[in-house]
């Protein structure tokens, strides 16, 4: 039985945000590796990215990955980009449940509140999100399962726990 939730995809698709209810749904810590970067540097991921480039970030995200799949069984929520690093879905496979939470460009865009809230998305967040995904979506298409997140935080948690049961025969 694999111990963890992964939940993968876009900026803005709402890997945290139902994250933290799929956590407290199953009575498990998420873990946002995101925050958890940011807390462990000072920084925000933006200032790492500035200071250190995304290589740098990728790296990071791998080791707090490695750290996450070797703690309690939780609810893991990578950046975006985290599932385009060659190998990580593999990897992550052998201990994770993984779900592509799947959204528009549109949705997603509106979510993030533009490129004030997330000033590495550019200019044109919708813009930039569409192209990530046209680079993304084959890798996040991997996934275990999918689930379309474009309605309530509850109606995807809902889903995912549906998916999860139809897949395992109980929750992980």
């Amino acid at each position: 039985m694999k111990r963890h939730v992964v939940l993968v995809g876009l900026p803005g698709s709402g890997k945290s945000t139902v994250g933290a209810a799929l956590a407290e749904s199953l009575g498990r810590p998420l873990v946002d590796l995101d925050q958890r970067i940011v807390a462990s540097l000072g920084l925000s991921v933006a200032g790492i990215w500035q200071e250190n480039g995304e290589p740098a970030f990728r790296r990071l995200e791998q080791a707090a990955m490695t750290e996450a799949l070797q703690g309690p069984d939780s609810v893991i929520a990578p950046g975006g980009g985290w599932a385009a690093i060659p190998g990580e879905l593999s990897r992550a496979r052998e201990l994770a449940f993984i779900i592509y939470m799947r959204v528009r460009g549109e949705t997603a865009a509106r979510r993030l509140g533009g490129s004030a809230a997330r000033p590495m998305l550019g200019e044109d967040p919708l813009k930039t999100l569409k192209e990530l995904m046209k680079k993304r979506e084959a890798l996040y298409l991997r996934s275990d399962a999918i689930i379309d997140n474009e309605g309530s935080v509850g109606e995807a948690v809902a889903l995912i726990r549906d998916r999860m049961l139809l897949q395992h025969k109980e929750l992980p």
